[in-house]
This record gives structure tokens, sequence and C-alpha cells, in this order.
């Protein structure tokens, strides 16, 4: 027994509670998007619930096994972790199974595993590791750098797969960095990019001619009087609340021209090229802008989910009885489009009660984390939080049209094992971490 059991721990109880109705609501609607009339056993290991079952039975084990770790462990062996989880990534790449125009799957039987679910984790604790060293301080510019390394390593190979959802969530990372003294400038910057390349890829589609000119050429032009307005805009701010040092603000302003001219050009590349997105991921994001209406093609998801939610009504068709969900209409609807059947059944009320725990999830994250007694600790609460986060309002946002359609579940109510488990080891090591707040300083 070690000396933190010997002592007796104080496990988060309304966190460990929080978790286990998340995936008891998870359960319940995955068990009706998937309802078989021909095996209605929850415990019927030929549908999906079944099996739903068997892994929060696993996750279950995992998590008492994380428990009963001491956290020093995590601090010990991040790296070894991280080492690991990028070897699996690399792998997956060579040997993997594609599914889904991605290859990001290992066959195991009747089974798949995913490596990039546990990258996050991975991630996580590398980064806390790194910014909670002494000697590591974020105020240098080297060690920013460094810091940023972590996360986009993986984040590449994950690119290759292609698996976008979780390339996107890695974005939760620079919030993090931002609690440990990073410039809230990132912050402006990446609000800025969404600009610029929502105004990239609207003009790139446009049919718009320049007289004399020529239409390519004209499109390029818009884009860069776009990308002058928006540094110009940001930097007239600072020059005007920050007079002195202006020669300074000047090379700034040329870094961010160049920065977004290159990211311009970055975005329109990618919308052009076959190499990094497929036609029909192309197609959703500008169904998404307005640029394509294809509701028996591309859109039919996004069409279908958004039928399923607007059907739902204040209180729902109730449990087992919503129509879309009953015959199939939501394509993946017990994955990466659950919500749809939580809209449809349960309503507003029940959506709304389902939102609630995912802010309560991460806002429990970002309390635990700035209880802790270390750095480390602090640091990996809030990749925690910010990961919950991201996965929320990317699915949640896809699901109701105000996001790309992207393959990414909901944690703990979406459909599979890899998923499941990956949250699990995320949250609990949270869990063991903040017991040990009291006796354990690193």
């Amino acid at each position: 027994m070690s000396r933190n059991n010997a002592i007796g721990l104080q496990f988060d109880w309304i966190t460990i509670g929080l978790l286990a109705l998340m995936a008891l609501c998870g359960l319940l609607a995955i068990y009706s998007a998937s309802f078989n009339p021909d095996a209605t056993s929850l415990f019927s290991m030929s549908e999906s619930y079944g099996k739903q079952v068997m892994w929060i039975g696993i996750c279950t084990i995992l998590a008492i096994v994380v428990m009963n770790i001491e956290g020093e462990f995590f601090n010990q062996f991040a790296w070894v972790i991280y080492g690991a989880v990028i070897v699996l990534l690399v792998a997956v790449l060579l040997i993997g199974t594609e599914i889904n125009g991605a290859k990001a799957w290992f066959r195991i039987g009747s089974f798949g595993l995913q490596p990039s679910e546990f990258s996050k984790l991975a991630v996580s604790l590398a980064l806390a590791r790194f910014i909670g060293s002494s000697k590591n301080e974020l105020r240098h510019i080297t060690t920013r750098f460094q810091a940023a390394l972590i996360p986009i390593v993986p984040a590449g190979l994950i690119l290759l797969e292609p698996d976008v959802g979780t390339l996107l969530v890695y974005l939760g990372f620079v919030f993090v960095m931002h609690r440990e003294g990073i410039s809230g400038n990132i912050l402006i910057a990446g609000m800025g990019g969404i600009v610029l390349g929502i105004a990239a890829i609207t003009m790139t589609e446009s049919t718009f001619v320049y007289p004399f000119i020529g239409e390519n050429t004209g499109v390029v032009l818009l884009l860069l009087i776009v990308t002058v307005v928006a540094i110009l805009a940001f930097l007239f701010i600072r020059l005007l609340t920050l007079p002195r040092f202006r020669r300074k603000r000047i090379i700034q302003l040329c870094v961010w021209f160049v920065l977004a001219i290159g990211f311009t050009a970055t975005v329109s590349y990618v919308m052009e090229s076959d190499k990094i997105l497929k036609d029909y991921q192309k197609n959703r994001i500008h169904i998404i802008l307005g640029l394509l209406e294809d509701p028996q093609g591309s859109g039919y998801n996004l069409d279908k989910s958004k039928m399923a939610i607007g059907s739902g009504g204040f209180s729902g068709k109730g449990y087992l009885e919503g129509p879309l969900s009953k015959y199939d209409y939501v394509p993946e609807q017990n994955t990466d489009f659950i919500f749809t059947n939580i809209g449809e059944e349960w309503g507003f009320i029940g959506s709304v009660f389902v939102m609630g725990l995912f802010v309560a999830l991460a806002l429990r994250m970002i309390f635990l984390a700035e209880r802790q007694r270390s750095q480390f600790s602090r640091v990996y609460g809030y990749s925690c939080a910010a990961i919950i986060f991201m996965h929320f309002l990317i699915n949640v946002g896809m699901v109701m049209g105000l996001a790309p359609v992207i393959g990414i579940p909901l944690p703990f109510f979406s459909y599979g094992g890899s998923s499941l488990m990956g949250f699990t080891l995320l949250i609990f090591v949270m869990v063991r971490l903040d017991a040990e707040r009291l006796t354990v300083f690193r």
C-alpha cells in the first residue's frame, strides 16, 4: 500500500458522479438510437448498446486502477506515454485499417482501436510536464515554441490520417497555454484566422471577375484587401493605446501581414487541392457557409440532423418514440450524431440538460485545476477542461449546422470503446492528481 493510500485520499465524488450520469445518459441514447426489436436486451452483444455496456464495465475497472496509481507516476512517465502514442500514430498510418476515408484504426477482430483518442491524454501529460518544469517559463519565445511543438507533432500525424475532428480539438491547448502566461494576442489572432479563413473560402468560390484583371487575380486581390484591413484594424487599436515603442509595433505589423497572407493563401490552396480534404469534406464546409445546397448528397447528414432536432420541440417525442431515429434517417446516429437522437426524443429540455452536464464537467475541471498546489496538476486540469469543451462545442455545433460535419464523438455519449476509454483515462488521472493535492507538491 502506498503512503498516499495509507493516509486516505479524498476523491472528488462530484466529478465521478457527473461522469457516471453522463455515461448512463449516453447508454440510454445509444440504446434508443440503435434499438433493435429483435434484440431488446441491453446486454445483447450483437448490438452497439450491448457492446457499450461492456466498454462501460471495462472503463469502470480502468478508472479504479487509475485512482490507485500514485500521481507521481503520470508526472515521471509523461514523456514515455507521449512517445508511445507518437509511435502508435505513426504505426496506424503504415498498417492501420481505413474506415470512412481515414486510416486511423487498428482492427482487432470485430473491435477497433483509435490511437488519436489516447493522444489527447498523452499531449496533456507532456504539456503539463514541460510547463510544470521550473526551468521552463513561457515568457521566453524559445520555450513557447517548444511548448507548441508538443501538440503540433501528433496533430501533424493526425492530419495525415486524416482525422480533422481530433485535429480541431487540439486548438483547445491554446487556452491552456494562455492560462499559463502566453499573451491574449494569440487568441485574438485565432479569431482573426477564423474570419480570414471564412473570407478566403467564400471569395475563392466567388464568380466575381474584375475587369481587365481576370477571375483568379481578382480573387487574390480581394483576399489581400481583406487581410490588410483585418491586420490594420487590430494594430491600429494597439498603436493608439500603446503609443510608445512604435518601431516594435511596425515590425509586428509586418509580421502579422506576412502571416495573414500566408494563412489566407494556405486556406485557398487547401480548398482547391485534392491532397488534404476530400471533395465531400469541402462540400460540407461550403454547405455551412451557404455556398452550396445539397440535401441529398454532402448535406444529407446535416439536413436530417437538423430535421430530427427541430422535430423534438420543447419536450421531445418521447424515449424510443423518435421516428427519424427509429427508422435510421440520420447516418451515424449512435456515434457522431448521437445528439440528434437526444434532440428528437428528449426535446429542448433534454438537450439543455445534456449541455448543462458538459458545462458542469468543464467548469469542474477548471475548479479542480485552480485549487492545485502544483503547476503540473493545474496545467493538466486545464487541458482536460479544454478538450471536453472543444469536443462538446464542435460536435453539438456540427449536428446543429453551426460547424462543418466532421467525425468527432460526443464524450461519454457516442458509441465507441476507444473514445470512452480515452476520456475515462483523461478525467480519472485528474481525479487522482486532485486527491493528492494536499499531500504532494511537485
